[in-house]
């Protein structure tokens, strides 16, 4: 597996993997637009088929912030979240971002665990965060 950046051609799949991955996807232009407004956007690549992606960006000169992380369902559970993770978190360290932050639905257990075992800890809980009123957990990590 490997992770590289992402490109124009890859849309396609990454948003069947944000279908997939969430009741409430990104739309294809909205993924293009964060990618076009400069957001790091890494995709692992197995056997020349995509089959995760993370996007992320520095909010504030020392915050940064991951904006979606998804897996194909078939990948999950073998590594492929941790090294993309691990590579964004790299991706900030280069711009000396401190700290970095993310929400995830309360409902959300299994992602919530994923990233507690990649180093976030909950800060507080935001009511009514989602479109369908589910509220989210605020999560950070320090970079050393």
């Amino acid at each position: 597996m490997i992770i590289r950046e992402f490109k124009r051609p890859d849309v396609e799949r990454v948003l069947e993997i944000e279908i997939a991955s969430f009741s409430d996807p990104y739309p294809a232009n909205i993924l293009v637009d964060i990618y076009n407004l400069g957001a790091g956007f890494l995709v692992a690549q197995e056997n020349n088929r995509v089959v995760g992606y993370i996007i992320f960006w520095i909010k504030y000169e020392d915050e940064g912030h991951i904006i979606s992380i998804a897996v194909d369902k078939n990948y999950r559970k073998q590594d492929v979240g941790s090294k993309l993770v691990e590579t964004s978190l790299e991706a900030f360290k280069k711009f000396d971002v401190k700290v970095i932050k993310l929400e995830v639905r309360v409902g959300n257990k299994g992602a919530r665990k994923f990233y507690s075992k990649m180093g976030f800890k909950e800060e507080k809980t935001v009511a009514d965060y989602y479109e369908d009123h589910e509220d989210a957990a605020i999560m950070s990590k320090i970079l050393q």
